[in-house]
Parts: structure tokens; sequence; C-alpha cells
């Protein structure tokens, strides 16, 4: 489990070239103090586990289906991901409830940046429209945050300057994707529904 709230930009070390099972490796500091092998990282919004550890870098793997989900499969050497460490018991949530389990794919349609505001606008696609809803909260590569403008096909998020120093957001452009991930609350509410339009919810 995370909160959404990045620990430090990390940089692509190493991409294997397995089409599979893709390796990567990770350049990072601050998010690997006192981490172990088997313990959890969200990479750009991804849970992974640690299979190798040094003292400046980790290790993971991704699967075919998180490969073809998520924006780990268009990853290059030298670019930058946000990284946050599983969250502890005792810390507080700042953000929100993530799992680290993205949803799909969002394509940036609109970046504004300037002094007074800096705002995001993404296409989603139509199988989670449903689960999005005006000021709700929805986790943009790996990153908390309040939806403030909502549309059929797209939404919108605001960006304070500290998110953008803080995270590759800085680095996003018209045409990239970006990981989202439904808040978990949405998710779970639709279980205790029960229903769809085909029926019941197994």
């Amino acid at each position: 489990m995370f909160t959404g709230i990045i620990k430090e930009l990390g940089t692509v070390a190493k991409v294997g070239k397995n089409k599979a099972i893709k390796s990567f490796v990770i350049h990072a500091v601050e998010t690997i103090k006192d981490k172990e092998i088997g313990q959890s990282i969200a990479v750009n919004g991804v849970c992974t586990t640690i299979t190798e550890l040094s003292e400046h870098s980790f290790s993971f793997d991704a699967i075919p289906d998180t490969l073809k989900r998520t924006n780990l499969k268009d990853l290059k050497e030298g670019e930058k991901v946000n990284l946050e460490p599983a969250m502890r018991l005792d810390q507080p949530i700042d953000g929100h409830l993530v799992q680290g389990h993205v949803d799909c794919e969002g394509i940036i349609k609109k970046k504004r940046e300037n002094r007074e505001d800096s705002i995001l606008t993404i296409a989603f696609p139509k199988k989670i429209a449903k689960y999005l809803a005006f000021k709700g909260s929805i986790t943009i590569n790996g990153v908390s945050l309040t939806i403030t403008n909502l549309q059929l096909e797209n939404f919108s998020v605001e960006l304070t300057p500290l998110t953008i120093k803080k995270t590759n957001f800085q680095y996003l452009k018209v045409g990239d994707k970006v990981n989202l991930e439904i808040d978990l609350i949405a998710r779970y509410l639709e279980r205790l529904v029960g229903k769809t339009e085909k029926g019941l919810i197994l």
C-alpha cells in the first residue's frame, strides 16, 4: 500500500532486453534506505518487488500484464521515474490510499504551466469513466491528485510548483502516456453494489 506522495525521482539505469518479462535497474538513494530484497517500491505508480539491491540502485521485474497496462514498457535508460516506498503503519496518509495496481494508461492532451497555476489535462479510456468524480482522487504516475475538471473523455488536475519539482511531471509533454489508478473506495463501492449492466459481479 502507498499514499501517492513521491519520495524521490529515480533514474532508469538499465532496461532488460527480454520482451516477455522485463527487468529494470533504477538508480535511487532515499527510497531504498533500510529496504530489503522482496519489499515493495512504487515506480511511476506501479507496485514492484525488489529483486536485487545495492547501495545506490534496485532492480525489479515486470510481467507481460504489467507491461501491457502501464508505461513501464516504454521506459528508456536515462528517464526519470517517480518512486515511493511502501507505506508504514506509523506514518501519516498525506495523499490517499493507493494500491500500486495501475488500471490503465492515460494520454496527456494539454499541459499549462505558469506562475499562477499549472494544469494537466488527460484523456482516459471509457472503461474507467464511472470511477471518476469531480473533486475525487486519482493517481497519476504514482502521484495522488484531485480531479478539478471532469469531461466525458478527459479530466484535469492542478499541480503545485512543489509537485512539479519533485516528480517527473516536469518532463511530461503532450502525447505522453501516464499510469492511472482509480480511487480505492470507488473500486470497492462497485463490488459492494454487486451488479453491473451484465449482471452479478462474481
